[in-house]
């Protein structure tokens, strides 16, 4: 059995190749997708659907979550664990790799399966599910007992798929420690399904005493419906700050306009632009992944294109768990007894002046 049909205006979540091919998301000439299905989880939300243009076969919604064959193409320098989780996990739910801020993966389940996941291997249905009651609270015990963490952040999967009552659960506990100041939830949910967004999850969210941020995972600036923006704003006007994630990918939005009409939409939003990722080295993701110097010319682009309050900071996590580093092109360099500083269009200047 297939499951559920779906096609134009469904509210069904799209969990098959069936499915996408029944709502005219995936034609016949796509090839043995179905052994990427087999491999990576596929799941694609009704509001994430209805944006996909099935005549644009480059459509980057589609790019982001439809299953394409390139994903079997796994290169040599790829890794299941590209950027070192479990290095740095000293017991289960928990990566530790800084040391005022962990990690805390409470679940493996996302409303969206991205192609291009850095956790592909560990997400889904079939993948590491939702933590166990006994090793949640082993986790909440390591926080408790490491006074120099200042910042748990709530990732997986995608802790906003877990029920009011979890979510609610696991933020008082967090609010019981006193050390704790600062919670931060990474979601794509106010995007991919913003009706969740709603009084009870929101409820769920606070932690007494403690700053709660939503850092919101977008990369196109279509993602941010007017759904989404009213989803944002519940949150922003609950008291919770929200900020962003974004990867830089190939198709989607490797241009200065898409990024740049981004990183406006979330500031237009109350999001303020945090990270822009450099593609991490996951298995199948070759065909998202631009050069680093790529990346830089575009960061650098936006430097003259948009408001200081867009710009975000683009980063690369260093494959092995040893973290991010800002990888933006300087704009400063030594040059005799002072510096040569570079300006938005791309002029040189002495500093101090001669």
């Amino acid at each position: 059995m297939s499951g559920p049909r779906a096609g134009p205006g469904s509210r069904v979540v799209l969990k098959s190749i069936s499915q996408l091919r029944d709502a005219g998301l995936l034609g016949e000439e796509a090839g043995d997708v179905e052994a990427v299905a087999r491999r990576y989880a596929v799941a694609v939300t009704p509001a994430m659907a209805a944006l996909i243009d099935p005549d644009d076969p480059r459509d980057p919604i589609a790019l982001q979550f439809v299953p394409d064959i390139a994903e079997l193409d796994h290169r040599p320098e790829e890794r299941a664990d590209p950027i070192g989780d479990a290095a740095h996990s000293p017991v289960e739910g928990i990566v530790h790799r800084y040391p005022d801020r962990v990690l805390l993966k409470a679940v493996h389940v996302c409303p969206v399966y991205c192609r291009f996941c850095f956790r592909r291997e560990m997400v889904g249905p079939d993948g590491l599910g939702t933590l166990a009651a006994d090793a949640l609270d082993a986790a909440i015990a390591y926080i408790a007992d490491h006074k120099e963490i200042w910042e748990v952040i709530l990732t997986g999967g995608d802790p906003l798929v877990l029920s009011p009552r979890r979510l609610a659960d696991i933020m008082g506990r967090l609010a019981a420690i006193d050390h704790v100041k600062i919670v931060r939830l990474h979601s794509r949910v106010p995007a991919v399904d913003p009706a969740r967004i709603d009084v009870a999850l929101i409820a769920a969210l606070k932690a007494s005493g403690k700053t709660v941020y939503v850092a919101l995972h977008a990369n196109h600036p279509r993602e941010l419906t007017q759904e989404a923006r009213n989803a944002c704003a519940r949150l922003v006007e609950a008291g919770i700050v929200m900020i962003s994630q974004t990867v830089l990918l190939k198709g989607v939005n490797d241009d200065v306009e898409t990024l740049s009409a981004l990183m406006r939409a979330f500031v237009e939003t109350r999001i303020k632009p945090y990270y822009l990722h450099h593609p991490d080295l996951a298995p199948g993701t070759a065909h998202f992944r631009l050069s680093v110097e790529e990346g830089q010319a575009l960061v650098a682009a936006l430097r003259g294109t948009i408001s200081g309050l867009c710009q975000p900071t683009y980063v690369l996590d260093i494959p092995g768990g040893h973290g991010k580093a800002v990888i933006a092109a300087p704009s400063i360099a030594p040059s005799g007894d002072g510096h040569r500083v570079e300006d938005f269009r791309g002029g040189l200047h002495d500093y101090p002046p001669r």
